[in-house]
């Protein structure tokens, strides 16, 4: 008898539903399956009644979602690319506003139909809400089919709205130049790996190690070079490396290795040796600590504690305390550790060889007995 009951019931629930519920239910499914051709089967129907349902921003671009997945699979490849477009078209025609994720998957589409230059258009449209995944169709488009000059421009065009390229695009930007024989640009977008990836793929290995291999590689560099310039540009640089491009000529000894656990690479027994960031970089680091110590501090000194450091130039390093002091300490007792600090400015002395030692500074909080012992005052 309940058996019977809850059937009954559930059959009346599934009558009630509206036919937008229904559309939008069918249209999840579609989605969360990536299903193409259920997802053209419900497009068609409900275009065939738009007075019972009204599409919305969200079903367009879901639509258009599925259609960007159907496009990585030859079966379904072209079919997604006509029904995507024609999504979009009518998006456009019926008066709907096209976000950052239509133009995504638009661009997707364009791109996997060869149309580099349509994808990145798309892109730009987008404005400052732009993102990677916005622009990469158009840049993998123009990558993948030699258009290196092309590429260029999709890249600075991210750079100035502030984008920062991972391995995938920048490993396709190498890709392209090493294709082209366009050995600045592969120096330069050598050095970004370096910067932007901590550990590349095997993919990007062997991209990297087939430029070094290769006979443009060992043509590539100058016989000559002004061997103060390039030290004083390591400095600048931070010590790893001089940015003036590739130095001499010749064939690259290429062969992976590894490295031990005191840095000495196994191979050529060369040691590694710490970098330091470059100077534009700390500049900006110094200006942006700043900035937020007097944007944060209602009541902040900060400027005269600045102005007290540059006339005392001879103090080379500054420790906060208060962080080095605190760094896993127990908060119940207490918490602050005089000598965890005092022993941060021996190293520093070791390390770096200041003449009068660093400045330690602490906030007012930190006064009184934990200051006053013996090792602290010495």
């Amino acid at each position: 008898m309940n058996s019977s009951g809850d059937n009954q019931q559930c059959k009346k629930k599934r009558k009630a539903l509206t036919p937008e519920t229904q559309f939008r239910l069918a249209l999840d499914q579609c989605s969360k399956s990536k299903d193409l051709k259920a997802a053209i089967s419900l497009y068609d129907s409900a275009v065939s009644k738009p007075s019972s349902i009204r599409m919305s921003n969200h079903h367009f671009n879901s639509f258009l979602y599925i259609c960007s997945n159907a496009v990585s699979k030859p079966e379904t490849k072209q079919s997604a690319i006509e029904f995507g477009l024609r999504v979009y078209e009518n998006m456009v025609s019926g008066g709907a506003s096209p976000n950052e994720a239509t133009a995504t998957s638009v661009a997707r589409l364009v791109a996997a139909n060869n149309d580099g230059d349509t994808a990145f258009e798309l892109a730009k449209g987008v404005g400052n809400g732009g993102k990677l995944r916005t622009y990469g169709p158009a840049l993998f488009c123009f990558c993948r089919n030699g258009e290196a000059d092309q590429a260029y421009q999709v890249e600075e065009q991210m750079e100035s709205i502030g984008l920062q390229l991972e391995e995938p695009e920048l490993c396709a930007l190498f890709k392209v130049s090493v294709e082209k024989e366009n050995q600045a640009n592969v120096y330069n977008y050598l050095h970004k790996l370096r910067k932007a990836v901590r550990g590349v793929s095997e993919m990007t290995a062997e991209i990297i190690e087939g430029w070094f291999r290769g006979e443009v590689a060992s043509m590539s560099g100058l016989l000559k070079w002004d061997a103060n310039q390039v030290k004083e540009m390591l400095v600048r640089n931070g010590g790893g490396w001089h940015g003036l491009g590739w130095l001499g000529k010749g064939k690259w000894a290429v062969q992976r290795t590894s490295i031990a656990s005191d840095g000495q690479c196994l191979t050529c027994s060369e040691q590694l040796v710490c970098v330091d960031i470059a100077r534009e970089e700390t500049e900006t680091f110094a200006y942006s600590v700043s900035s937020l110590a007097m944007e944060r501090e209602s009541q902040s000194n900060f400027k005269e504690f600045q102005d007290w450091l540059e006339s005392h130039s001879e103090f080379e390093a500054v420790v906060d305390g208060a962080n080095i002091g605190l760094y896993q300490q127990n908060f119940a007792e207490g918490g602050f550790s005089a000598s965890q600090s005092s022993l941060l400015q021996l190293l520093i002395i070791c390390i770096i060889g200041v003449i009068n030692g660093p400045l330690l500074s602490c906030t007012k909080n930190v006064s009184g007995h934990s200051l006053r012992v013996p090792t602290t005052e010495r």
